[in-house]
């Protein structure tokens, strides 16, 4: 069981708590765990990552046992805390300006 922390606003829009839980088969990526939400939440789909292109939005990031892991290959695989559930995958909205 994979546990995802979402940012309020999207928790809001998908009806959510803070954290959700999801069942994300081997191997554990951003790719697998994002496909898993979206399939599991659908009015999330282009919100985290765009509907055509299938990658992140800009002014989102994702962190892993405090790393941030926004611009590795969606593809590679998330640390083992991530994948045996112990730590959770956070889905982050950044901000900008000054």
């Amino acid at each position: 069981m994979i546990r995802v922390a979402l940012p309020t606003h999207l928790r809001k829009m998908a009806n959510t708590p803070h954290e959700v839980r999801l069942d994300v088969e081997p191997p554990v990526t951003q790719r697998s765990v994002l496909d898993a939400l979206e399939a599991t939440y659908p009015i999330l789909r282009g919100t985290i990552r765009d509907h055509a292109t299938r990658e992140r939005r800009p002014y989102v990031r994702f962190f892993a046992c405090q790393e941030d892991l926004s611009h590795t290959s969606p593809d590679d695989p998330l640390p083992e805390p991530i994948a045996t559930g112990t730590e959770p995958f956070i889905v982050l909205g950044a901000m900008s300006g000054g």
